[in-house]
C-alpha cells in the first residue's frame, strides 16, 4: 500500500485530510502553551503573594534598625527563604516563561525555580554566618560601598547575564546573585526585618531584572544610593528606623 494511499484512509478516516489534520494541531499547541504559560505565571506569582505575608508576619515586632538581632538559624533560614522567595520570584517570570515555551514540562520548571530560590538560601546561610547587630558607620560603610558596586563593571556584566541566562536554575541564580548582591546587603545593613527597606530592595531588584539596562536610570539610582551612605555617615540617626527606640 502505497504512502499516499495510507495518509488518505487516514485523512478519511477522521473526517480531514493531513494538511487539515496538521493545522488543527497548531491552534491547539498554542493554546496549550498559553495556558501553561498563564498556569505558571499564577503560581510563581502566587506562591510570591503568599511569602510576602509569611514574611510580613513572621517580620512583626522584631524590627530593631542596625540593631537587629538573627534568632535561631532554624528561624532565620525559613524567614530568609521566605523573603528571597517573595522578592526574587516576581523577576524570574520571564526566564520561567522561557522554560515553559521551551516545552521542558512541569519538573522542569520546578527544578529551575527550587534551584534558584536554593542558591539565595545559601547566601542566606553566609549572611547567618557573618551577621551582627552593627552601628550607623558600618551600615554607611555597607551602603556606600553597594552604590559604588552599582556602577562597575562587574555589576554589569551580572545584570546582563542575569536577563540572558536561564539555562539551569543554578547558573540563573549565581548570576543573579551577582547583580543583586550590593541590594541585598543594604537591606542586611540598614534592617533585615525592616518591612520598608524589603519592599524598596525587591522593587528595585524585580526592577532591573525585567527592565533592560540603561544609564540613564541605573546611574541616578546608583548615585542615591551613595548619597544615602553618605547621610548615614554625615548625619547618623537622621533616618528613621536605623536606631532601636530607647
Amino acid at each position: 500500500m502505497s504512502d499516499h494511499r495510507i495518509s488518505t484512509e487516514l485523512a478519511g478516516n477522521h473526517g480531514a485530510t493531513p494538511v487539515e489534520g496538521a493545522a488543527a494541531l497548531v491552534p491547539f499547541t498554542a493554546e496549550r502553551a498559553r495556558r501553561s504559560t498563564a498556569v505558571v505565571i499564577t503560581a510563581t506569582l502566587g506562591l510570591a503573594a503568599g511569602c510576602w505575608a509569611f514574611a510580613v508576619w513572621r517580620m512583626s515586632g522584631m524590627d530593631m534598625g542596625v540593631a537587629t538581632e538573627l534568632g535561631s538559624f532554624a528561624s532565620f533560614a525559613v524567614l530568609w527563604l521566605a523573603m528571597m522567595a517573595a522578592m526574587m520570584l516576581p523577576g524570574t517570570i520571564p526566564a520561567v516563561i522561557r522554560h515553559v515555551q521551551a516545552d521542558r514540562g512541569g519538573l522542569a520548571v520546578v527544578s529551575f525555580v527550587g534551584s534558584y530560590l536554593a542558591v539565595w538560601a545559601a547566601v542566606g546561610l553566609a549572611v547567618y554566618a557573618v551577621y551582627r547587630p552593627h552601628g550607623l558607620a558600618a551600615a554607611a560603610a555597607v551602603v556606600l560601598a553597594a552604590g559604588i558596586y552599582e556602577l562597575t563593571p562587574l555589576k554589569r556584566y551580572f545584570r546582563r547575564r542575569c536577563n540572558e541566562t536561564d539555562r539551569s536554575g543554578l547558573e540563573f541564580g549565581c548570576c543573579c546573585v551577582g547583580s543583586s548582591i550590593g541590594l541585598m546587603l543594604i537591606f542586611v545593613a540598614l534592617g533585615v526585618m525592616n518591612l520598608a527597606w524589603m519592599s524598596a530592595i525587591a522593587v528595585v531588584v524585580v526592577g532591573q531584572k525585567l527592565v533592560p539596562a540603561k544609564a540613564a536610570v541605573d546611574v541616578p539610582i546608583a548615585l542615591a544610593i551613595v548619597g544615602l551612605g553618605m547621610f548615614i555617615a554625615i548625619a547618623p540617626g537622621s533616618l528613621p528606623g536605623l536606631i532601636p527606640p530607647m
